[in-house]
């Protein structure tokens, strides 16, 4: 199959609101050559990068917008418009190749409708669209709701957390100090000729000036480097872990943090690393084993303790809890199409009631640790101020370092361009033991009432 085609296929299905590129574009590769599988990703993350601002043109150009019988068309046609102003695909192939694929979808029809546009975004495409960006949705590539929330909740920096958005992700290494120093892994980098610097805040992060397959990284196989962002890597410091310790990492998939938790204190008493989804255990399950360490794995809804939670408190607990996503949009640019301003209300009660019970399996004096990958107030500080105030035995502990925003409530990173991800961080202390009643959904029914 075309790499054109396959990534119009996966694009199409998100945009019809069926699937992301995660779960859409796995399927269309396997029908591509592996030589093309780099190509085919880069159009159809690239295409929904640009979603907003290639959607507009698109529609200023057409005498009529497509039909939804259409959409792998107009998924198609803006591939051809992607590859004729981000990328260095020559014109003649770019159009060439989308045009014909009309033939290949049986919509002959649409042939002389591509050839046209495409042409015309060749000739003016960059005018066209400089004409167009006195509309903020096509000048920062957001859809608007998002464009209007970020400005709401970030007017001084909406704009620069778009920008960063629409940047290619730098790729952040954190170095195993169960077998090395970072200063020794970068002298190891440096003689395998790659280019790298330490991360300004995580003790333990690496930066790549230019991202590579894992297995040029001397040690990968071993053990002596992982995949992740330097905003993730500030959460299991915050845990302050000690020898004997019970900790659990709830919402855990794939395991980094896991990891970075027993990289971090190697005699703990134990660690349960709990997730939803038992087919997500194994991507954490093959991360401890890469690593050379331990963990006891469950697969279980996080609020539903009789299930999952044998009774014994924990002494630290890591809450990575379910969110939007807003925070790695440049990661999985096709957030911007699949996630809905509905969505939010629904995360933030999910993310209250998670909260809620897992602080039930916290023991007196012990942290809990907050984190998303938003940079919604409403699922972050906002949350953990209406946590506190329903809970009448949580203190909030400062977070003493300079990474990030101060918050009412924890500390918010935003997305920074080739540093790290957007990210929120809370660190809580139990004082008292659990309430009988005071829940998020107690408070809710008494509401409602």
């Amino acid at each position: 199959m075309s790499p054109r085609l396959a990534a119009a296929n996966a694009l199409a299905t998100v945009m019809a609101g069926k699937a992301s590129l995660g779960s859409s574009l796995p399927a269309q590769l396997k029908q591509v050559a592996p030589r093309d599988h780099a190509l085919t990703r880069e159009l159809a993350l690239g295409t929904a990068r640009w979603f907003q601002r290639l959607d507009g043109l698109a529609g200023h150009l057409m005498q009529k917008p497509l039909k939804a019988a259409d959409r792998d068309l107009h998924a198609l046609l803006l591939i051809g418009m992607y590859q004729l102003l981000y990328t260095r695909v020559p014109a003649h192939a770019a159009i060439g190749e989308t045009v014909q694929l009309a033939v290949t979808m049986k919509k002959t029809w649409a042939k002389g409708m591509l050839n046209a546009v495409l042409r015309r975004v060749q000739r003016e495409g960059t005018e066209l669209l400089a004409e167009l960006e006195h509309d903020p949705v096509i000048r920062v590539s957001h859809p608007r709701w998002l464009q209007k929330t970020f400005k709401q909740m970030w007017p001084e920096h909406w704009e620069a957390l778009c920008a960063a958005n629409n940047l290619h992700p730098p790729m952040t290494l954190r170095v195993n100090r169960r077998q090395h120093s970072r200063d020794v892994y970068l002298e190891q980098l440096h003689a395998a000729g790659i280019t790298a610097t330490a991360c300004p805040f995580s003790v333990d992060g690496v930066t790549l000036a230019q991202p590579c397959d894992v297995q040029q990284l001397p040690g990968f196989a071993t053990g002596a480097v992982s995949v992740q962002d330097e905003a993730a890597q500030l959460a299991a410091p915050l845990l302050e872990l000690q020898a004997g310790q019970r900790v659990l990492d709830a919402c855990c998939a794939p395991g980094g943090k896991t990891c970075h938790i027993l990289e971090q204190q190697s005699d703990l008493q134990e660690v349960v690393a709990l997730d939803l989804e038992p087919t997500r255990l194994v991507r954490v399950q093959e991360n401890l084993q890469r690593l050379g360490l331990q963990a006891t794995l469950k697969a279980a809804d996080g609020r539903d303790l009789d299930v999952w939670w044998d009774g014994q408190p924990f002494d630290r607990i890591l809450l990575d809890a379910p969110c939007s996503a807003t925070g790695v949009i440049r990661r999985h640019p096709d957030i911007k199409l699949t996630r809905q301003p509905d969505d939010i209300a629904a995360l933030v009660v999910l993310q209250a009631e998670l909260l809620d019970q897992i602080w039930r399996t916290l023991a007196v004096g012990g942290i809990l640790v907050y984190a998303t990958c938003s940079v919604l107030p409403q699922e972050n500080t906002q949350l953990i101020e209406a946590f506190l105030a329903r809970q009448s035995g949580a203190r909030q502990l400062p977070i003493n370092n300079d990474f990030g925003l101060e918050q009412p409530c924890g500390r918010q990173l935003l997305p920074q361009p080739d540093g790290h991800d957007g990210f929120y961080l809370a660190k809580l202390l139990k004082v008292a033991s659990n309430p009988p009643v005071n829940s998020y959904t107690d408070v809710g029914n008494k509401e409602d009432a």
